[in-house]
Protein backbone atom coordinates (compact mmCIF):
# COMPACT_ATOMS: atom_id res chain seq x y z
CA UNK A 1 0.00 0.00 0.00
CA UNK A 2 1.91 3.09 -1.35
CA UNK A 3 1.19 6.76 -1.57
CA UNK A 4 1.86 8.31 -5.08
CA UNK A 5 2.16 11.76 -6.57
CA UNK A 6 0.60 12.14 -10.39
CA UNK A 7 2.17 15.49 -12.24
CA UNK A 8 0.39 15.66 -15.75
CA UNK A 9 0.29 18.81 -18.28
CA UNK A 10 -3.69 19.21 -18.86
CA UNK A 11 -5.35 22.72 -20.10
CA UNK A 12 -2.09 24.84 -20.53
CA UNK A 13 -0.99 24.07 -16.90
CA UNK A 14 0.83 21.52 -15.15
CA UNK A 15 -1.11 19.64 -12.71
CA UNK A 16 -0.69 16.91 -9.62
CA UNK A 17 -3.07 14.70 -8.04
CA UNK A 18 -2.65 11.95 -5.50
CA UNK A 19 -3.56 8.51 -5.24
CA UNK A 20 -2.66 5.12 -3.60
CA UNK A 21 -1.47 2.04 -4.98
CA UNK A 22 -1.69 -1.82 -4.23
CA UNK A 23 -0.33 -3.41 -7.11
CA UNK A 24 3.12 -3.14 -8.57
CA UNK A 25 5.01 -4.72 -11.25
CA UNK A 26 7.76 -4.85 -12.82
CA UNK A 27 6.48 -2.68 -16.17
CA UNK A 28 3.98 -0.59 -14.23
CA UNK A 29 1.88 0.07 -11.42
CA UNK A 30 -2.05 0.06 -10.68
CA UNK A 31 -3.42 3.21 -8.40
CA UNK A 32 -6.69 4.72 -7.33
CA UNK A 33 -6.46 8.33 -7.91
CA UNK A 34 -7.78 11.88 -6.72
CA UNK A 35 -7.37 13.25 -10.58
CA UNK A 36 -8.85 12.54 -14.07
CA UNK A 37 -6.63 11.25 -16.73
CA UNK A 38 -7.39 10.23 -19.90
CA UNK A 39 -6.05 6.67 -21.71
CA UNK A 40 -2.58 7.54 -23.68
CA UNK A 41 -2.21 10.66 -21.42
CA UNK A 42 1.89 10.55 -20.38
CA UNK A 43 2.36 11.83 -17.18
CA UNK A 44 5.65 11.53 -13.92
CA UNK A 45 4.98 9.56 -11.40
CA UNK A 46 6.94 9.29 -7.88
CA UNK A 47 6.27 6.70 -5.71
CA UNK A 48 8.00 6.06 -2.36
CA UNK A 49 9.68 2.27 -2.61
CA UNK A 50 10.20 -0.17 0.18
CA UNK A 51 14.38 -1.07 0.22
CA UNK A 52 15.01 2.33 -1.69
CA UNK A 53 16.01 5.47 0.66
CA UNK A 54 14.54 7.69 -2.14
CA UNK A 55 10.99 7.54 -4.23
CA UNK A 56 10.95 6.38 -7.73
CA UNK A 57 10.31 8.99 -10.30
CA UNK A 58 9.56 7.94 -13.64
CA UNK A 59 7.67 8.76 -16.64
CA UNK A 60 4.53 6.80 -17.22
CA UNK A 61 1.66 6.32 -20.19
CA UNK A 62 -2.03 5.47 -18.92
CA UNK A 63 -3.14 2.84 -20.07
CA UNK A 64 -6.59 2.03 -18.86
CA UNK A 65 -9.03 3.66 -16.84
CA UNK A 66 -11.82 1.83 -14.98
CA UNK A 67 -13.79 5.07 -12.74
CA UNK A 68 -11.06 6.39 -10.05
CA UNK A 69 -8.41 2.74 -10.97
CA UNK A 70 -6.04 3.49 -13.39
CA UNK A 71 -2.97 1.17 -15.25
CA UNK A 72 0.34 3.38 -15.84
CA UNK A 73 3.29 1.87 -18.13
CA UNK A 74 6.52 2.71 -16.99
CA UNK A 75 8.36 4.20 -19.72
CA UNK A 76 11.76 5.57 -18.55
CA UNK A 77 13.11 3.31 -16.16
CA UNK A 78 16.84 3.13 -16.31
CA UNK A 79 18.50 0.15 -14.81
CA UNK A 80 18.75 1.13 -11.60
CA UNK A 81 15.28 1.52 -11.08
CA UNK A 82 14.31 -1.50 -13.52
CA UNK A 83 16.45 -3.23 -10.91
CA UNK A 84 14.56 -1.69 -8.01
CA UNK A 85 11.24 -2.42 -9.22
CA UNK A 86 12.37 -5.37 -9.68
CA UNK A 87 13.67 -6.31 -6.18
CA UNK A 88 10.90 -5.02 -4.53
CA UNK A 89 8.34 -6.83 -6.37
CA UNK A 90 10.32 -10.14 -5.52
CA UNK A 91 10.07 -9.30 -1.54
CA UNK A 92 6.60 -8.20 -2.00
CA UNK A 93 5.70 -11.87 -3.86
CA UNK A 94 7.18 -13.55 -1.16
CA UNK A 95 4.91 -11.64 1.33
CA UNK A 96 1.25 -12.48 -0.25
Amino acid sequence: DARLQVRMFQAGEFRTCWGRSTELGQDGIGATLTGDLETGEIVSLEIPLPLSPYPLKVRAIVRYRQGLRYGFEFLTLSDSQRDIVHRVCEVLATKS
